[in-house]
């Protein structure tokens, strides 16, 4: 058995689900085991912070995190404080 955490998180709060799971377990896997409302919408997933296939075998104490859409685009928000047109 490993044991990982399944995190989703949006501005105002985060949902972690703690989840046993059989040696060998894929980061879909652990999705869907974790059911947390929202997953459904997040295009991509990482573990401790870099991108990984749904097809990922999982490690004992990984953190799986699912990526929500961008709202905005990062380069137009930065040239927006910049002053930058």
């Amino acid at each position: 058995m490993i044991r990982v955490e399944v995190v989703l998180a949006w501005p105002d709060r985060a949902e972690a689900r703690q989840l046993e799971l059989a040696d060998g377990a894929t980061v879909a896997a652990a999705v869907a085991a974790a059911a947390i409302d929202g997953s459904e919408h997040c295009p991509a997933v990482a573990v401790h912070g870099v991108l990984a296939k749904l097809e990922q075998m999982l490690l004992d104490g990984d953190r799986v995190e699912l990526l929500r859409p961008l709202l905005a685009d990062p380069k137009d928000n930065r040239r927006k404080r910049a002053g930058v047109r």
